[in-house]
């Protein structure tokens, strides 16, 4: 039986009978990748190429780093001013176009990325280095991403409410308004799905979108330009501009037209953000941010799940992702067992090439998450024991990659291996006593994105939801102890450290941010 690609519904987790038909067609659209590799790309500004002076910026393969991917364009301060200028100018446009409309567009967009998502997913695989279904999720989220928050617009009915009249001649209207021009800085590890999930948002609502991808995933971002293009997003409404770093975006971010800000990354650049965006007034400044993400063993676990949910999440895109499970705290009746086979576990891992069949691990991102790794792994020598890792992988098939092992390591619990987020596949082990401990350690850091739990018992489950301070939570989940967020099923929301508005991407509330109230009263004597 062939199902059309468009209809393989691929996840994070799928186990499908079409694993044939699925390689099959993630080979194709390999082929067809390697086949444009090298070009040079420009940036595009009301729908024109638009060249750079500056050198160009080339995209590098993180498994195999004499590949160049391709060469684009470094946008600077002056095409910063020309795209947002473009985007103000394009706003009154999209903002009065029939919200309907909008809709009928982001979800054509959907259907665009549904049709070219294996080509999406194999550029993944060899831009980030995502094992073959980690690539594919992120696709298939991202067209999930695009048609929940058009089912928001949809449910709220654009956002208008009728209100009540206080005198027969008025009539009272509650509406949500677009704020204007956004600026949606996007991250390396899931270039699709988190990108997707923020532009959408705005778009959808009515602003438009200065977009900057991270500098390691230039390609990935540019496919997202096209859908939007090919879909009928208005050249005014979405601008595409590939970057270096801070310098570019901060030009962009502090730009004196931008009017709101949705940024995916790491505490610092989140709070530096924060600090410096609103000057004369206060502007939305959404923010999802780190993660230091615990889980929680009890004795009564089924230790055959937990070992396979922290492995998941441990592993997972070389814990490349904000929900990562980067710290366990396992009760001492369990703790031996627990890290026996969670050890046994990750000795099995196969490491290489991502965009080969049979590959669950690829390489950390770049040379810096390298030297990230180096220096957590002495820091856990020299204040505890590496249990398990520890050492570069050796061999012709690692040579040209950013390959690292799966480390495990015990350590105090006082140690910053417990509190800071590294991005880097680290695990740090901890043994404790009573779920009174591992409640307060879990809970003395400054993220708050997610955590994880397995216990038999239901009072132990009830305490855990009520007294951990994250904003995703996930109890005796196997797939993923602290990770697989999808739309409509997890909000992923940070607290603490970890987010800015305190309502999540993939949750229903997230639309609504992107536009403010306004209230209208009509007097017909």
């Amino acid at each position: 039986m062939t199902i059309a690609p468009e209809n393989l519904r691929i996840t994070y987790t799928t186990d499908s009978e079409h694993m044939d038909l699925f390689h099959r067609y993630f080979d194709e659209a390999l082929l067809k990748l390697k086949a444009e590799m090298g070009a040079t790309h420009p940036l595009f500004i009301q729908g024109e190429a638009v060249e750079s002076s500056e050198p160009l910026i080339e995209d590098i393969c993180p498994f195999n780093t004499d590949l160049v991917l391709g060469r684009f364009s470094a946008a600077t301060a002056e095409h910063v001013d020309q795209a947002v200028a473009a985007a103000k100018a394009g706003w009154a446009s999209w903002r009065d176009t029939p919200w309907q409309a909008r809709v009928a567009i982001i979800r054509k967009a959907a259907l665009i990325i549904r049709q070219r998502k294996f080509e999406i997913g194999a550029l993944m695989s060899l831009e980030v280095g995502k094992n073959r279904f980690e690539s594919m999720g992120d696709a298939e989220e991202s067209a999930d991403l695009l048609d929940y928050y058009c089912d928001q617009m949809d449910k709220a009915n654009g956002f208008i409410t009728p209100m009540n009249n206080i005198t027969a001649v008025e009539t009272n209207t509650d509406v949500l308004r677009p704020y204007g021009v956004f600026a949606c800085i996007a991250p390396f590890n899931f270039p699709a799905a988190l990108a997707f999930g923020m532009s959408s948002a705005a778009l959808v609502a009515g602003n438009t979108v200065v977009f900057k991808p991270a500098t390691d995933t230039p390609w990935t971002g540019l496919k997202i330009y096209e859908v939007y293009r090919d879909a009928g997003v208005p050249a005014g409404a979405f601008h595409f501009l590939s970057g270096l770093g801070r310098s570019m975006g901060d030009a962009l971010i502090y730009h004196r037209d931008v009017d709101g800000v949705v940024f995916t990354g790491s505490k610092g650049v989140g709070m530096h953000i924060f600090r410096n965006f609103s000057e004369q007034w206060i502007k939305p400044c959404f923010l999802e941010l780190g993660g230091k993400n615990p889980t929680i063993v009890m004795p009564t676990a089924d230790l055959e799940k937990a070992v396979e949910g922290v492995y998941k999440s441990a592993w997972g895109l070389q814990n490349q992702k904000c929900s990562a499970c980067s710290r366990v705290y396992l009760h001492e009746d369990i703790a031996d067992e627990f890290i026996a086979q969670l050890i046994a576990k990750t000795r099995d891992i196969v490491m290489g090439d991502p965009t080969q069949q049979g590959v669950y691990m690829g390489p950390v991102i770049n040379a810096k998450a390298v030297a990230t790794w180096e220096r957590v792994v002495e820091q856990a020598r020299q204040e505890g024991e590496i249990l398990y890792g520890g050492a570069r992988p050796e061999g012709e098939a690692y040579a040209k990659g950013h390959f690292v092992t799966p480390t495990i390591a015990k350590a105090p619990m006082s140690s910053d291996l417990f509190k800071e987020e590294f991005f880097v596949p680290f695990l740090a082990v901890a043994v404790i006593k009573d779920l009174d401990e591992a409640l307060r350690e879990a809970n003395d850091v400054e993220y708050g994105l997610t955590a994880g739990f397995f216990s038999g018992e239901e009072a132990e489950v009830e305490r855990f939801l009520n007294e951990i301070e994250a904003g995703v939570l996930y109890v005796n989940k196997r797939t993923g102890a602290t990770t697989g967020a999808w739309p409509g099923a997890q909000s992923f929301t940070g607290w603490k450290g970890s987010g800015g508005s305190g309502k999540g991407g993939c949750g229903p509330y997230y639309v609504s941010q992107f536009m403010r109230e306004q209230n209208r009263t009509v007097i017909r004597d």
